[in-house]
């Protein structure tokens, strides 16, 4: 199989107010790991430092003649910023480079469609894009903003930029209308699994959440250290403790700046999570910026609506870090747990806290079932501990055990099902 060539990669980042330039070389280095992710080789980069951003270059002009300078002298193809560039200052800049010029969003977005392997997640990932592309179509295709001509076209006629803006807006619409069916088809599949202790392992992006998760399910799951290994949401059921059955729960990683069109996109994949009753936030602990990604991971909590919900914090890859590394983080968070899940060490203490949780959620309660409702009963030993099951003369005596929601479950279905005397 024949090696894709590397594009040569410029990086540009710039300190905003209130910022210190290590945080700025420090996200430029992750920008710097996103464009190796997309296939480029760094080559150089700059830090831009002013009050505010150019109008028109993002960066200073002088400061755009150099980056020209590097461009021409080192045949690089690609600049990249870490901020997000308005199509006035991206046509502007790619006049000025003779290159390529790409924001952070248009990275991010095009590193999801290539591990895009799914229909939902390619979906998801083109939705994205062409949202992303729609007001930027005058920067990209003005070689194609020609009157149309021709025959039955002439009058006020209509430019071909006007069309392929037209035929955007319609690819939106389908795609929509595509991630909504398959969004039902999710819910559908959701239902059957309402009744089972689900546990989400959410956090930033490259933390070993994948790695987790096989070591609980043996799954198998693509595992590689590279940001967004992961896309789609793997859902598996699991036995701890011999008799705790759970569904564990792998989800796509977060990051820092993630484009606004992309986290629209991946709601319903992003759902997973807010349908579970426990979450494991994995932690990266051999990176250095590990509170900030902590910090990202909280701000798409509260954006979901689940900042409130159980979390543990696991703090991974403890294998690659000295003890005062994993002091400091336990002052940082305490009470939470630290573990390598690819030396498979102290994964127990994991397994031990969502029991600890599962049991914290439990409640019992009494029951008196039909006779003859064998299938309600079956449907009870499946969704938690019965107890205590003794025949009546006229009704069937159970007790059960399960979390506040199973019970809920155990009661709409009893009502549905009219199994109840």
């Amino acid at each position: 199989m024949k090696e894709e060539k590397k594009e040569k990669v410029f990086l540009v980042g710039f300190v905003h107010p209130g910022e210190f330039i290590e945080d700025t070389q420090d996200h430029l280095d992750e920008l710097g790991l996103l464009a190796q992710t997309a296939g480029g080789t760094v080559k150089n980069s700059l830090i831009q430092e002013r009050r505010r951003p150019d109008a028109a270059y993002f960066i200073s002009k002088g400061n755009a003649g150099k980056i020209a300078l590097e461009v021409a002298g080192q045949g690089i193809e690609t600049v990249i910023f870490d901020d997000d560039l308005s199509p006035a200052q991206i046509r502007n800049l790619e006049k000025i480079l003779s290159s390529k010029v790409l924001d952070r969003s248009t990275l991010i977005l095009d590193i999801f469609a290539r591990r895009a392997k799914t229909r939902e997640a390619m979906t998801q990932v083109e939705l994205a894009q062409l949202k992303h592309l729609l007001p930027r179509l005058t920067r990209r295709w003005t070689h194609l903003s020609r009157q149309v001509g021709g025959i039955g076209t002439r009058g006020v006629g209509e430019t071909q930029l006007e069309i392929d803006r037209r035929i955007i807006k319609r690819r939106i619409a389908r795609l929509s209308k595509d991630l909504d069916r398959i969004e039902r088809g999710r819910q559908e599949r959701r239902k059957s699994r309402d009744a089972s202790f689900k546990v989400a392992i959410i956090g930033y992006t490259n933390a070993g959440k994948t790695s987790i998760f096989n070591a609980f399910t043996e799954a198998r799951a693509f595992v590689q250290d590279r940001l967004f290994a992961t896309l789609d949401s793997v859902v598996r059921r699991c036995i701890l403790s011999g008799e705790n059955e759970i569904l564990l729960i792998d989800t796509v990683g977060f990051i820092r700046k993630l484009p606004v069109h992309l986290v629209a996109s991946f709601r319903s994949t992003l759902e997973e999570t807010v349908v579970s009753d426990l979450l494991i936030n994995a932690v990266d602990l051999s990176n250095p910026r590990y509170e900030e990604h902590i910090a990202v991971t909280d701000t798409v909590r509260m954006d979901l609506g689940i900042l409130n919900k159980p979390c543990i914090t696991v703090f991974n890859k403890i294998d690659l870090v000295d003890r005062s590394v994993i002091e400091r983080a336990r002052k940082f968070r305490p009470r939470s747990l630290f573990v390598s899940a690819l030396k498979s060490r102290n994964l127990d203490e994991i397994e031990k806290e969502i029991v600890h949780f599962m049991n914290l959620d439990k409640e019992e309660i009494d029951l008196r079932v039909k006779p003859g409702r064998e299938d309600f009963i079956a449907f009870m030993y499946r969704s938690g501990d019965v107890l205590r099951k003794e025949y009546v003369d006229c009704y069937i005596s159970v007790r059960f055990r399960g979390t506040r929601e199973k019970i809920k479950q155990v009661y709409r279905t009893a009502e549905t099902e009219e199994a109840l005397v």
